[in-house]
């Protein structure tokens, strides 16, 4: 197998002595690479967490699946060169949240298991960016769909569609038409420095914007919504999780502590809190 990488030097500083010292790892030819990851996830899982090898392996494996992003990202190409940068750094997101997840029990290809996480988090990038208020996606989706509805049957009636007539050419309720009507208003947005209406006479309202008589954005108001949400999915939690979540986010325990303090591995401690993240991140995406 042609790779670019090093013999083994026990001597090298920050390198573990039972994995290949790779000089350049983003020149690792794709079909190389998928043979050296998994003998870099296999070290990884028994590496305990911030030492210097846990971090060589780990920053390894990001640079030399760097190419399944590129991969993702070709689909995009069109969005011009300006954004493709972006777009190949929120997919470098999604690649090391796939790597931070996968597990050689799975018995998949770490290449079909990472590219879901990358397409997802350039397709959330997206919806975040071109949307100027967030909605949820299925109010995104069927703005689209009463787009091209009210454009059919403004050619069939000859003006613009009725709420009611919308809901029977689509086929859904009115209230569901209306909430896709409101959630469109968001897809664009004014400028607050447009001036408030035109001068009384006297000029006191000269120079008077939107933003100047809106409020601020409380920056805590997105925190109480989520830790909100968040509270009664930790209350279904068993206790035992509850106290693993208190003691890794709570107390900023590391995994080596709390698995001495409940008499298990790191690497065991590792694999419930990623079940429960995940539980958790499921409960608050379904009240979405």
């Amino acid at each position: 197998m042609s790779v670019p990488v090093q013999a083994p030097v026990e001597r090298a500083v920050g390198v573990p002595a039972v994995l290949p010292e790779i000089a350049d790892p983003q020149k690792v030819a794709p079909k190389d690479a998928r043979h050296l990851s998994k003998l870099f996830f296999d070290r990884l899982q028994v590496l305990e967490e911030g030492t210097v090898e846990y971090q060589y392996a780990r920053n390894t494996l990001i640079e030399m699946n760097l190419s399944l992003v590129h991969f993702a990202a070709k689909r995009y190409r069109n969005r011009g060169d300006g954004q493709m940068e972006d777009i190949v750094q929120v997919g470098t997101i999604g690649l090391i949240k796939a790597i931070d997840r996968f597990e050689l029990t799975r018995e998949v290809e770490f290449t079909t298991f990472a590219i879901p996480y990358i397409v997802g988090e350039i397709k959330r990038f997206f919806r975040d960016t071109t949307w100027s208020v967030h909605v949820p996606r299925r109010l995104q989706e069927l703005r689209v769909v009463l787009a091209r509805a009210k454009e059919d049957l403004a050619t069939e009636l000859d003006r613009d569609a009725t709420v009611a007539e919308l809901a029977a050419h689509l086929k859904i309720s009115e209230e569901e038409v209306i909430d896709g009507l409101i959630a469109a208003n968001g897809y664009t947005a004014g400028s607050l420095d447009v001036p408030v209406g035109g001068s009384d006479g006297d000029g006191s309202s000269a120079g008077v914007t939107y933003g100047d008589i809106t409020g601020d954005c409380d920056p805590g108001m997105q925190l109480f919504e989520n830790l909100h949400t968040l509270a009664p999915l930790l209350e279904n939690l068993g206790e035992r999780e509850r106290a693993i979540v208190e003691m890794r986010f709570g107390q900023e325990m590391t995994q080596s502590q709390i698995g001495a303090h409940l008499g298990v591995s790191q690497m065991h401690v590792s694999r419930l809190i990623t079940r429960i993240i995940g539980e958790l991140r499921v409960g608050m995406f379904a009240q979405d």
